[in-house]
């Protein structure tokens, strides 16, 4: 792994969250998947495309990219090495060759000069320790006429559909996971389009998409995905299995009214942001 600039997480995505979300791929893949079409609509990857993809996971948005690119080639990068072992296993299983994966922080990793025709992010450029720094780093790794497309959290409010499903915690999350450090960093329009300017990118357009976000086949399965989640997990921790327990049975009962015949869909919102070099 070359220079590391973020050790906090560098730390955290190679500890025991990182694991998690290599463990459970298809669930963490399912709560995103509404936002893959839009994201990689505004990408715009074409056959010949040089693609890199920040905050790559376990390589789903990396493997799409790879596949649009056709005869051109798909780089994912991110700090997490449980999270690219399974990546790799994944390419490897669908026989995609046009693909490869790198461990490394991407505000500072030598990414050999200009040339990438799109860089993707499905949310992993707001974990960044300096957000300047790392667009202005991946605007000089962009093609001349490179474009940038990526997606990342909305600001909810506290009637959100989330936020009912999961008001029985509410008063235990007192701090985020230590992996969650940064998921604040980018979400107001007026913060993103700052950070851009100022990294020397043009023509930016932030726009807002809604989907349903999907948490489990029923219930019971997306409650279980639910406590599963890092943030929850860490802040439950010196919790007692009692209370617990009835916290499980409370947010149950609110996911209720997100049960579909498609499995339990919560709607949600993302800023979808495109820019170019």
């Amino acid at each position: 792994m070359t220079a590391i600039v973020n050790q906090e997480q560098a730390e955290a995505w190679n500890g025991w969250e990182g694991r998690l979300w290599a463990d459970r791929p298809d669930r963490y893949n399912g709560m995103m998947e509404a936002f893959d079409a839009p994201l990689f609509a505004a990408a715009d990857i074409r056959d010949g495309h040089a693609v890199l993809d920040v905050g790559c996971g376990t390589g789903l948005t990396t493997r799409i990219s790879a596949k649009k690119a056709g005869s051109g080639h798909a780089l994912g990068i991110d700090l997490s090495a449980p999270q690219l072992e399974r990546a790799r296993l994944d390419a490897a299983a669908e026989g995609i060759t046009n693909i490869a994966f790198e461990q490394g922080d991407a505000q500072v990793h030598p990414f050999g000069g200009p040339g990438f025709d799109v860089v993707v992010s499905r949310g992993g450029v707001m974990f960044f320790a300096d957000l300047v720094a790392a667009f202005t780093h991946l605007r000089e790794a962009m093609a001349p006429d490179g474009r940038l497309a990526f997606v990342g959290p909305r600001s909810g409010d506290v009637d959100s559909a989330y936020a009912r499903a999961t008001a029985a915690l509410a008063p235990y999350l007192r701090e985020p996971s230590p992996a969650a450090r940064g998921m604040g960093s980018l979400l107001a329009s007026e913060r993103i389009t700052e950070v851009l300017t100022a990294a020397g990118f043009r023509d930016i357009d932030i726009s807002p998409v809604d989907a349903e976000m999907g948490f489990g086949a029923d219930i019971r399965d997306a409650t279980d995905f639910v406590f599963s989640m890092a943030p929850i997990r860490h802040n439950l921790r010196d919790v007692d299995a009692a209370s617990v327990a009835i916290l499980r049975d409370r947010v149950r009962e609110a996911l209720g009214e997100f049960e579909t015949p498609r499995g339990v869909r919560i709607p949600g919102g993302v800023w979808m942001v495109t820019a170019g070099r």
